[in-house]
């Protein structure tokens, strides 16, 4: 299919994380996720006060002044003009604009996302609305599945018809916003998704190797260039890279399917592995354990295809989608215990890189990240989409503040 996504959603201001076949008229699978400065204890950017407590597994905290350190310069991509902030090629700004579009039509009352009382119908509204607010800040149409996912949580997706929001293009030319948004909720609207997530007992890790990120519009461009000028070549790379997506979601569907129905087999192959290299993953003691391993083995030989895949690509098209410095951290991690795939998310280049661990081997991957001034990011996969947070005690003073302004 050739707008097809899946995306993951995690938790951390309800973005995505996502194995995406991406855009044009086949597929490559990618990783995303929300990159956000957090230290466990102490909130948002840490102050650096003595009372900090590093969580467990976490050997850094991003204080003001890491935070700050984090503006770079790429020397293997930027021309040195501009420092370039440390991205990880996550979807921040969909996430803010369904963050804002969400709340002011909460407050307002046109849609109702209290706890237990959400529905498709004002999910819908959140969507379309939030799709049409991104397209007139970013200025272009673009496969929508930031936004997608921050409102519905982790799905599979298929990307609408960009001319779902022409008018929407229409409004940086003047036209009255109430005539775009009446146009844009009566439009067309030929999404689809459907959920989808991790199988069971396998955690999603995202880390920041600090080197600057890449500009996604300029890769896409230069994918697109290559695609004119060879066609014939292009369209056979991104058929194998849709087969090689398509093989993954099978196997990522057949391990949750088998965590389902043979729960105690998939719970021990899950934890033999977990301490394992993937090559010491055999033996399964009967049908259904020996089925659990050919499907994790399966998964990652589908992964390191789309990697090969999309470094031709890169090769092809003169961009660096999976550069040597991050190939190198990637095999490094793919060759740790209980690792199931890793890759780099995104359009690819200098951004973050994610890893699928098995059972407890999280922890061991974060350490030999940090040994290599790779920063674990602290999300996870979570398929709820956009929320209202109560839990959070900032929210209640800035609730507090909101409350007492007065509009005159």
């Amino acid at each position: 299919m050739d707008r097809c996504e899946i995306n993951f959603s995690t938790d951390v201001e309800r973005n995505y994380i996502q194995i995406v076949p991406q855009t044009f008229n086949s597929s490559a699978c990618v990783f995303k996720c929300l990159k956000k400065p957090l230290c466990r204890t102490c909130g948002p950017i840490c102050s650096g006060s003595s009372s900090c407590k590093i969580g467990q597994g976490q050997d850094r905290c991003i204080t003001k002044d890491t935070f700050a350190s984090s503006i770079t310069f790429n020397a293997e991509e930027s021309s040195g003009q501009k420092p370039e902030v440390a991205k990880t090629g996550l979807g921040s700004s969909a996430a803010m604009t369904t963050a804002v579009v969400a709340s002011l039509l909460h407050y307002l009352g046109v849609v109702d996302l209290s706890s237990g009382k959400k529905v498709d119908a004002d999910l819908d509204i959140v969507h379309m609305i939030a799709q049409t607010a991104h397209c007139i800040a970013q200025g272009k149409v673009g496969s929508g599945f930031d936004v997608s996912s921050a409102v519905y949580g982790s799905q599979r997706y298929v990307r609408f018809s960009p001319e779902v929001l022409s008018s929407a293009q229409g409004a940086v030319k003047g036209i009255p916003l109430e005539e775009v948004i009446s146009d844009v909720l009566q439009a067309k609207w030929d999404h689809e998704r459907k959920k989808f997530s991790l199988p069971p007992s396998m955690t999603l890790l995202l880390g920041e190797p600090g080197t600057g990120g890449s500009s996604t519009p300029s890769m896409v461009g230069a994918v697109k260039k290559w695609q004119k000028s060879d066609p014939q070549n292009s369209l056979e790379t991104w058929r194998k890279l849709s087969e090689a997506n398509s093989a993954l979601e099978l196997h990522l569907n057949a391990l949750s399917g088998l965590a389902e129905k043979h729960s105690d087999a998939y719970k021990n192959v899950i934890n033999r592995c977990s301490v394992l290299t993937s090559e010491k993953w055999v033996g399964g003691e009967d049908e259904s354990s020996q089925a659990v391993i050919e499907a994790l083995l399966g998964a990652r030989n589908s992964m390191l295809g789309i990697r090969n895949h999309m470094r031709k690509m890169g090769e092809a098209a003169g961009i660096p989608i999976e550069p040597e410095s991050q190939s190198e951290l990637l095999d490094a991690t793919m060759n740790m215990e209980g690792v199931l795939l890793a890759g780099v998310p995104g359009a690819g280049g200098f951004d973050a890189v994610f890893a699928v661990t098995l059972g407890a081997s999280s922890d061991n991957v974060i350490r030999a990240w940090s040994s290599r001034n790779v920063l674990a990011l602290l999300v996870r996969e979570d398929p709820n989409g956009v929320s209202i947070e109560n839990n959070d005690p900032r929210a209640k003073e800035i609730t507090t503040a909101v409350s007492s302004i007065r509009i005159e």
